[in-house]
């Protein structure tokens, strides 16, 4: 404080006393408080200082206003204003503002979040607080800022203004009004759970609004603690959650009261857990007499029985198809070797409602073919356009004519159907495609006794559903006497 302020101490005792009383009692943090006014003396100035709004919420905007006036004969010059607040307050652009007549916006104000103040700067004759309190020359000094989510909750916050004037300088940088930030108020909802089973882990997902990053979620079983969670940057959390008891679980979650949120709990939710999957396990039959050039047929069997899910098998890493499991649990598939030798054969069991999936294996030794034996083609040919929904034959033509066996038809790794090779060296199958798009259709003969088996492959597009599409060029095989791309030469 300047020599000039020590000279109005003693005549601003009582004024002083009274404004920190009316502080006491609108500037303390009271919850129904909104504006606040506060008003002192110092030597011969008067200042009335308020806060718009003493109880604001996180995202509220606040004004300062701060009026000169003077109580003696000498007229005083304002040369700067300096308006201090909490460092978690944010100015507002262009709120700065001198009012007398009329507003002044206050061009390029500083603002020094560091320090927390918004200084405002004039000359040294902008503004002349004049000897006549009351009236227009009594001017008065306005700043805005924004209640930030880092401001502490349930203390005063300090304000206040310190100035420079043609008779020294104000230093009331923590006068008042002070401002108290209530807590924010939270609620928090818990999503709901599907498909919950025994020994399953199922997750838990709550949302608080209100709440910060980092803050806990606690989970509940009735009233049983399922474990805890921490909010995301989103204000949400999750827990996978396991049970180990079948029927009706009453779930909740709860936010714990914080230094800037207040306690919130979810709704319950009512889960229903099913039993726990049932183990299954899948087995290969023993294969025998396999040979280069000839089908095996590989038979795999899922337990427990029932229709649904799908069985790969593979030879090593190579897939040779992906069947659907009947309702007895097996699929076949007719094997055509490409080369002597041990082979591992691999069974894996995709799983079904309820089933949890499984995986076999089996060594199968395979013979070279007979020098003796004959060598066939396959041609496959699609009578007709493929299309989403439209049944399409697929007709493979072997040759010779009379060598008998089976056909089987793939969509990629995945079977179609099986066709028995008639006496003119036909086989068909039926195909209604599911989806769109390209498809590469392969038709594998199984060969028979003295007749070596071969393959042949067609890239197909498949049309949305309204006709359109057909076959496109034909992939190798046919006509070759080789074993095509599927089992190599």
């Amino acid at each position: 404080m300047t020599s000039r302020e020590t000279t109005r101490t003693v005549a601003a005792g009582t004024a002083a006393t009274l404004a920190m009383g009316a502080f006491a009692l609108l500037g303390a943090g009271n919850a129904t408080a909104a504006p606040a006014t506060i008003e002192w003396d110092s030597g011969s100035s008067h200042y009335i200082r308020t806060i718009s709004n003493t109880t604001p919420a996180v995202g509220d905007t606040i004004t300062a206003t701060t009026k000169f006036q003077r109580t003696s004969w000498v007229d005083e010059f304002i040369y700067n204003v300096k308006d201090r607040h909490h460092s978690c307050l944010t100015y507002v652009p262009g709120s700065a503002k001198m009012i007398g007549q009329s507003e002044y916006p206050v061009a390029n104000p500083e603002v020094n979040a560091d320090e927390a103040y918004v200084r405002a700067s004039w000359g040294s004759t902008d503004w002349v607080v004049r000897s006549r309190p009351g009236f227009w020359d009594a001017p008065t000094f306005s700043v805005a800022y924004k209640v930030g989510a880092n401001c502490p909750r349930g203390t005063a916050l300090t304000t206040g203004m310190d100035y420079g004037g043609s008779l020294g300088s104000g230093n009331f940088g923590d006068k008042g009004p002070s401002i108290t930030i209530g807590k924010s108020s939270s609620t928090t909802v818990l999503a709901a759970v599907t498909g919950a089973r025994v020994g399953v882990p199922s997750n838990l997902t709550a949302n608080v609004t209100g709440g910060a990053a980092g803050d806990t979620i606690e989970f509940r079983d009735g009233t049983t603690p399922i474990g805890t969670a921490t909010l995301d940057g989103a204000g949400t959390a999750t827990l996978a959650w396991t049970p180990t008891v079948r029927g009706g679980h009453t779930l909740t979650a709860s936010f714990p009261d914080t230094a800037f949120a207040t306690a919130s709990q979810s709704a319950p939710i009512t889960v229903q857990v099913a039993e726990q999957n049932a183990t299954s396990t899948v087995a290969l039959a023993p294969i025998s007499g396999a040979q280069v050039g000839r089908a095996s047929t590989i038979t795999a069997t899922v337990t427990p029985t029932g229709a649904g899910g799908t069985v790969e098998l593979r030879d090593g890493a190579a897939s040779l198809a992906t069947l659907p499991v009947g309702a007895d649990g097996r699929v076949t598939y007719q094997w055509v070797p490409a080369a002597a030798g041990s082979h591992t054969l691999t069974a894996t069991f995709s799983g079904r409602d309820n089933v949890t999936g499984s995986n076999t294996t089996a060594s199968v030794t395979v013979a070279e073919a007979p020098a003796s034996n004959t060598d066939s083609t396959t041609t496959l040919n699609l009578v007709g356009a493929a299309a989403v929904g439209k049944a399409t034959t697929l007709t493979a033509k072997v040759n010779p004519a009379n060598a008998g066996g089976t056909v089987t038809f793939k969509d990629g790794g995945t079977v179609i159907g099986t066709g028995t090779v008639g006496a003119d060296g036909t086989a068909t199958t039926a195909w209604t495609p599911a989806t769109a798009g390209q498809r590469t259709i392969t038709a594998e003969y199984s060969g028979k006794d003295t007749v070596n088996a071969s393959s042949d492959q067609e890239s197909v597009i498949v049309g949305p559903g309204d006709g359109t599409g057909g076959p496109g060029t034909p992939g190798t095989g046919g006509g070759t006497g080789s074993l095509g791309s599927i089992f190599g030469s």
